[in-house]
């Protein structure tokens, strides 16, 4: 993962912290590397070769999960060695420029709660967005907008659908890693995403 120079992590992590009035948090933040952009073919994985048999297992058995419940449409998978990546659109789960679960994401969350359940690893709720500035009435900027969505997110799961909040962690990387370039409405609204990621615990390291 790349450096981040101490002032722009100090000036995200003061925005996140004021946004959420200075209170403990289970939020973590962090930036990944933005000059190396994954694939955009979303199922593509390392070689299978590399990686433990537990793990493709496990993604074998996510997207046996979302073909069994018609949910392709509404999420798409890949996995790496850290664990496996459920990937759902903005326009699934909220609405332009807000953290609100709309109707349609919490049928989606629905479902997805039950693959979560039937797994014991710990899960990651990753916000991202696009480049277009965020400055409205509740966010001032991506940071706060992606974190906002991947914490709704995880509350939902936690409250509502009772999976266990010791098992739960929420970041938000704002803009900082496109799957896309942001050069065309289309890439954009790629961009605009929620990860929710099984976390591989390989066993030994």
């Amino acid at each position: 993962m790349s450096s981040v120079s101490l002032e722009k992590f100090q000036e995200a992590s003061n925005s996140i912290q004021s946004a959420f009035n200075g209170g403990d948090s289970i939020i973590e933040e962090s930036i990944k590397d933005t000059e190396t952009e994954p694939s955009e073919d979303i199922t593509a994985a390392p070689s299978e070769d590399s990686l433990d048999p537990e793990l493709i297992k496990m993604y074998n058995e996510v997207v046996a999960f979302l073909e069994a419940n018609e949910m392709t449409a509404q999420a798409s998978v890949e996995y790496d060695q850290d664990g496996i990546y459920v990937n759902i659109q903005e326009s699934i789960l909220f609405g332009s420029g807000s953290a609100i679960i709309a109707e349609s994401g919490e049928s989606t969350l629905n479902g997805l709660s039950d693959l979560i359940q039937q797994f014991e690893n710990d899960v990651v709720v990753e916000g991202y967005t696009d480049d277009v500035p965020m400055n409205n009435s509740i966010f001032s900027s991506n940071w706060e907008l992606s974190t906002g969505r991947a914490l709704s997110v995880l509350r939902y799961l936690s409250e509502e659908r009772s999976v266990d909040p010791t098992r739960l962690s929420a970041k938000g990387y704002g803009e900082y890693h496109p799957i896309s370039p942001n050069d065309s409405e289309e890439n954009k609204e790629k961009n605009r995403r929620v990860n929710i990621v099984l976390v591989y615990d390989r066993q030994g390291e």
